[in-house]
């Protein structure tokens, strides 16, 4: 049987085992008797956590399951991807990169580390 945590109003927390079918109803405070409901306890450091960072972990959580795939349709349409990303207002044919006069490669208004995206 699972272990559950309760709250009685008088004495605070107190865990308890109970089947699963019984998980949702109250439970008796072991020191005063009183029904007390059953609470679901977070850890310290999920509670406390940054709001930036715990949307990026939700975030990160969702794409592991649902993974967004870029294709040409999909850029047209999306507005933050043209905003954000400077590879919406090129012209088709039209290349950033440049080479110097000792052959290196040169990227004017490009990430020159970024690959793809």
């Amino acid at each position: 049987m699972p272990v559950y945590d309760y709250k009685c109003r008088e004495h605070g927390l107190f865990n308890t085992l109970a089947t699963m079918d019984d998980a949702a109803k109250p439970a008796e405070c072991p020191t005063c008797k009183s029904l007390s409901p059953r609470v679901i306890m977070l850890p310290s450091h999920i509670a406390g956590m940054d709001p930036a960072k715990r949307a990026a972990e939700e975030r990160n959580e969702r794409s592991r399951h649902e993974p967004v795939f870029s294709t040409a349709d999909r850029r047209a349409h999306d507005k933050e991807h043209s905003r954000s990303c400077g590879c919406g207002s090129l012209k088709p044919g039209k290349s950033m990169l440049f080479y110097t006069a000792d052959g290196n490669k040169m990227f004017p208004s490009m990430r020159p580390w970024m690959i793809s995206h």
